[in-house]
Formats: structure tokens, sequence, C-alpha cells
């Protein structure tokens, strides 16, 4: 936003810039150019193009390595699910990114700053600027902390079945029933939500899971229903109350 403190907002990303310009124009979105058409400021769109091509390297190096017997097609899932637009999104979350927007006070007045795509756009940009600052290795060691948090989390849905649609075909097998996912809860601050989130098949509640997302909660869920599916054998009883409701 304008008037935000560069050097705060510095500090909180634990990177000091030589150059606080290129900073700046990382955070500066195309809308506050358009509303400040009398001054010579650049939006972040050319730091975007540069730090989205970062990211793929930076994300394929990590992946290559790390994954010795890991196929190509595998690498291409896993690197798509990494830097997708969500993703990228909560990275740019984290590091509260959308209140250090230069934004159009019409863009932001309309929830700009909590826009996917405008934090997602914003994060690569921020990419371009550590990179022209201070090199590659600067930005290896802002990115693959974030990387390495959400690996976990789509490694089952990027290379296998992810729970999800493992649990849904044991439970249309089981009972003819596609399982609903339903959010129970979330608390914490807009960049740091907690989401809470509950798997039914049809009126009965198999468990929760949690997760930065709802749509993480809902994989952990799935994974946690998963479980407890081999553990407890909670089928046996559910199946009375699931075939009512398969012949009504």
């Amino acid at each position: 936003m304008e008037g935000f403190n560069l050097t705060t907002y510095q500090t909180q990303l634990g990177i000091t810039f030589n150059d606080e310009t290129l900073l700046q124009m990382a955070l500066t979105h195309r809308s506050f150019v358009n509303e400040h058409v009398t001054e010579d400021i650049e939006d972040n769109e050319r730091l975007e193009f540069l730090g989205d091509a970062i990211l793929d390297f930076v994300t394929a190096n990590m992946l290559y390595r790390r994954f010795p017997t890991m196929t190509e097609g595998e690498m291409t899932r896993l690197r798509a699910a990494l830097v997708r637009t969500e993703a990228l999104a909560q990275f740019a979350a984290d590091v509260n990114l959308g209140e250090a927007l230069r934004m159009g006070k019409g863009e932001s007045n309309t929830g700009g700053r909590k826009r996917d795509n405008n934090l997602a756009s914003g994060f690569e940009a921020l990419v371009g600027a550590i990179f022209l600052d201070q090199g590659l290795e600067a930005v290896r060691e802002f990115v693959i902390p974030h990387l390495t948090e959400l690996q976990k989390d789509v490694m089952e849905e990027a290379i296998n079945k992810d729970p999800r649609s493992q649990f849904q075909e044991w439970a249309q097998a089981q009972f003819s029933i596609t399982p609903t996912y339903r959010t129970i809860n979330s608390s914490g601050p807009e960049h740091d939500k907690r989401f809470t989130v509950g798997v039914f098949v049809g009126r009965y509640a198999i468990t929760d899971g949690q997760g930065r997302s709802k749509r993480a909660a809902a994989q952990d869920a799935a994974r946690n229903a998963l479980t407890l599916r081999e553990i407890d054998g909670f089928e046996a009883t559910i199946q009375p109350e699931l075939a009512e409701i398969s012949e009504a």
C-alpha cells in the first residue's frame, strides 16, 4: 500500500535489499500505476515474468536433486503442483505480501489484496527482484523453505492418487455414496489461516482434518479417514445407517 514501510517489510522478509527500488517495483501492482499516470512508476509485470522462470528452475533443480529415482513425468507433475497459483498465493500470504502491495484504490477496495492471482504474481515479482539484487542463492534460501513445507501435502496428489480420490472410490464401492466435505472452523489472521474440514459419508461424520487452505484440510480429512478405515474398520459401524440412505 502507498506509504508502506519498506524497511519494516524487509525485516519481516529477512532480506535487506541493496537496491530498494527493485523491492518497490516488485510490490507495485499495475492498478497503482494506472492511478498515478503522471508519475514515473513501473509495475511489477516484468519482474513477475523473470520470477516465474526462476521459480520453475529452482523447483526443478530441488526435485532433481532430492528425488534421484523420480521420473520426468512425476517431477513435472510435482513441480506444477508446487508452483501453481494457489500455492504461490499461500507463499505470498505467509510473508504478508498482500498488505505490502502498492495497489490502486479500486483494485484494493474490491478485494485485490486477497486475490490469488495478485498474490501469486506479486510473489513471482518478489522472487525476480531478489534474484536481480542478490543472485540465485538468495532466491534459493528464500524459496526452498516454502516449497519444502508444501511438498508433503502435494506429493500424494501430484504423483499418486490423492487421498480424496482414494476415499471417494472406497466409499462409492462400499456404500454407493460420494463423501462430502464441510468447513467446520477457521482461525488465525488472514496471512496464516488454519481451516478444519470434516468429511461425511451420508449423514455420518467420519473425521476431520486441518490445513492452511480448505483444500489442504479436506485432503487431510480424507487421509485421516483412510487411516481410520484401516485401523478401526468403521464401515461396519456405519453400514446400517448408510444402507438406509442408499435405499431412500
